[in-house]
């Protein structure tokens, strides 16, 4: 604890210049007497550090003196490539300021540090926009709520990202429509094994950016029930590198085709099931009407969004508590669904 407070003092009064006692011994969280016996083990130590008293007096350097950031640890050294990796220096216009200041930092640091820190810089990113898109629509990987049970440790997809090992991952069960880990027709989930590029944080949310033979995918952590390290090195294409992998990944899911919008009504005894159901699928809030005139109050607007048309008979399960409204095409899907149940039960229904 004292080696780290000391070289705060120092660097608090390179950035500083003269500071008063009480106002380090206030950032240190320490007494003012404290400060003063770190300013001897500084003076001892070859720190050129003076006090002086009085009403404009304080602690203070000669001037010229610098240091650089060895007492930097390798942590410290890696968070501030991580924060730094934001890309929203771009809208400021700062990008290449960035870039110098990285190169100055970097060859500030001690050697021993350089690998780890540069290494972060490639493997980890964070993005802090929003989706440009619905949540529900981006192939479930972006948005909406997380999975119930375990989710997977974000260590252990922090290690294999580091130690460049392919990893076994297996992810929650899912009903919800364009699951990125469930085929279509698929009943059970499957286990997939996978060559990370790295991770991103995208507005708060932690993703596994990583091949499947061969293949970019976009895996949300809080959606992985498991993973496993396995001993085989990852397989990555050569000169690949996360940045661009995320790059390709984040406009396929912001520039998918429309969804189809669906309006539909339910009664409202059953609209809280609906939400429950159709959460994955709901485009807004439910609208109610309170209105005066009859019937009102009894129904709920929903807005709703299916990836392709025939999803949307679905809705069947509702029976008559539900009625689509728009668009036409929906409707008539409905229709043609009802008429072959009909059918299909007709011949059991008992003679009038």
């Amino acid at each position: 604890m004292k080696s780290s407070r000391l070289l705060s003092i120092v660097l608090l009064l390179q950035t500083r210049g003269r500071v008063p006692a009480a106002e380090l011994a206030e950032r240190l969280e320490v007494s003012t007497r404290t400060v003063y016996r770190d300013i001897e083990a500084l003076s001892a130590a070859g720190v050129p550090v003076y006090a002086e008293r009085g009403r404009h007096g304080g602690i203070a350097l000669l001037p010229g003196f610098r240091t650089d950031v060895t007492g930097m640890t390798t942590d410290e050294a890696r968070a501030l490539f991580i924060l730094a990796a934001q890309g929203a220096h771009s809208a400021l216009g700062l990008d290449d300021a960035l870039r110098s200041a990285l190169r100055k930092v970097m060859a500030a640091l001690p050697a021993p540090h350089r690998p780890a820190a540069e290494l972060t810089g490639r493997r980890i990113l964070v993005d802090p926009d929003k989706w440009a898109t619905r949540p529900s629509s981006a192939a479930n990987a972006e948005g909406g709520r997380t999975r119930r049970g375990a989710t997977v440790d974000l260590d252990v997809l922090h290690t294999a990202v580091f130690t460049d090992l392919r990893l076994r991952i297996l992810p929650h069960a899912s009903t919800a429509r364009g699951d990125p880990h469930r085929h279509s027709g698929e009943t059970r989930l499957r286990s997939y094994t996978v060559d990370p590029y790295g991770l991103v944080a995208k507005a708060g949310t932690w993703y596994l950016v990583a091949d499947r033979r061969g293949r970019p995918q976009l895996f949300r952590a809080d959606r992985v029930a498991s993973a496993t390290l396995t001993e085989v090195p990852v397989r990555r294409r050569a000169g690949v590198e996360l940045a661009e992998v995320w790059q390709l990944l984040r406009r396929q899911v912001e520039h998918r085709p429309a969804d189809v919008r669906v309006t539909a009504r339910i009664r409202r005894e059953r609209l809280d099931m609906a939400v429950r159901i159709l959460g994955g699928a709901l485009a807004g809030p439910p609208r109610t009407d309170d209105g005066d005139e009859a019937g009102a109050g009894e129904w709920a607007t929903l807005d709703l969004a299916f990836p392709v048309l025939p999803a949307v008979r679905q809705l069947l399960q509702f029976g008559d508590s539900l009625e689509v409204l728009t668009p036409p095409e929906a409707r008539r899907v409905m229709a043609e669904a009802a008429a072959a149940l009909t059918t299909l039960y007709a011949a059991d229904a008992p003679s009038p």
